[in-house]
């Protein structure tokens, strides 16, 4: 699904330069404002700002079917999904992490052009990808982000594509991190980090935590309360 298009004084789109410096400015922007390495898969600290929120947690059930969008991206990017298996992780959400992923989300929300899968690639079966060329639909916008924030030091684990049906029944992609303090969703849609449980979507499926390649169904109406 394409964010909806907003007007922006001087132009109708973003180039791939214009796009890359964006997002690299701004990631860089959070980088010093909330210090430290980028390598770290925990962040701690005491950053000001708002109250973090608490969500509960999704109940996942049984692996289920792969997205064919994320077969087709792992057969032309197969480094990206060459992936170890490894142990479920949470990120330790300090209010310097709850920072760092509202960032993520706003900049790339902010840089990427909104095009859908049909008029973008000509084709209605589903491509993901990252945004090459600074354009592309909700896919696009999570896998991105999801780079973003792993490069960041945020673990792959707790960074999980997740596929929801809207209120309108249509398939949408968004991205779940997985936190100490609950499941949020960062969302093309909005720029802000939201609880999952808060939204209108109905959740479908999402990766394991463990293995990326590893898709779970996720249980309705059963929410585990937040630690």
């Amino acid at each position: 699904m394409a964010r909806r298009p907003t007007s922006s004084p001087g132009g109708s789109g973003v180039g791939v330069a214009d796009f890359l410096a964006r997002v690299s400015l701004r990631v860089s922007l959070a980088l010093v404002l909330f210090g430290g390495s980028a390598a770290r898969a925990e962040f701690h600290g005491s950053v000001a700002g708002p109250e973090i929120p608490r969500a509960s947690f999704v109940v996942t059930g049984e692996p289920t079917s792969i997205p064919y969008g994320w077969m087709d991206f792992c057969g032309r990017q197969p480094q990206e999904c060459r992936q170890s298996i490894l142990p479920a992780a949470d990120i330790e959400l300090s209010r310097e992490a709850w920072a760092r992923l509202n960032e993520i989300n706003r900049a790339v929300n902010a840089a990427i052009e909104p095009l859908s899968n049909l008029e973008h690639w000509g084709t209605i079966a589903d491509h993901w990808d990252y945004p090459v060329d600074g354009k592309g639909d909700c896919k696009i916008y999570a896998l991105e982000k999801r780079r973003l924030l792993m490069e960041m030091g945020f673990p792959r684990q707790a960074l999980l594509m997740t596929i929801v049906r809207d209120k309108n029944d249509q398939g949408h992609a968004i991205l779940t991190a997985r936190t100490s303090r609950g499941d949020f969703i960062l969302d093309n849609l909005t720029d802000e980090v939201k609880p999952w449980d808060v939204t209108v979507y109905r959740f479908v499926k999402r990766q394991s935590q463990e293995d990326p390649n590893v898709w779970v169904t996720i249980e309705p109406r059963r929410r585990v309360g937040a630690r």
